[in-house]
């Protein structure tokens, strides 16, 4: 069961939109003209998407954080320190990890306040345990 796509609301969906299309990559795409409020949606990997959606009075979750809510990613070893230096230059805080893996992580906060946890390997990480 594949994962289609996420949701984020965001106070500001342009400056979202540059910040994960900036930092992370993500193609902006076309979103059906069906949403009533400010909306932008960006393509992760062929067949996963992120969208997004703007709420003025939206404030992040106190339990955005390593053993709270975060998404997780697997980028390849070669783009792994790039996007680790890349994060701070587009607005975003990297945290360290809590804990030990046996596997190269790190996380990061975005402006919005959501949290990204960043592996690095060629397959997903319990792949190759």
């Amino acid at each position: 069961m594949p994962l289609t796509h996420f949701t984020l609301a965001t106070r500001d969906v342009r400056k979202s939109e540059a910040f994960f299309a900036g930092a992370l990559g993500w193609r902006p795409i076309r979103r059906p003209g069906n949403i009533d409020r400010p909306a932008a949606w960006l393509e992760i990997a062929p067949g996963q998407e992120l969208h997004l959606v703007e709420v003025a009075d939206f404030e992040p979750s106190p339990f955005e954080a390593e053993f709270g809510r975060h998404v997780a990613l697997v980028v390849p070893p070669g783009e792994f320190v790039a996007l680790r230096r890349r994060l701070p230059e587009h607005g975003a805080v990297v945290i360290e990890p809590e804990r030990e893996t046996p596997f190269a992580r790190f996380f990061f906060r975005d402006p919005n306040g959501y949290v990204f946890e960043v592996i690095e390997a060629d397959q997903a990480p319990w792949q190759a345990l």
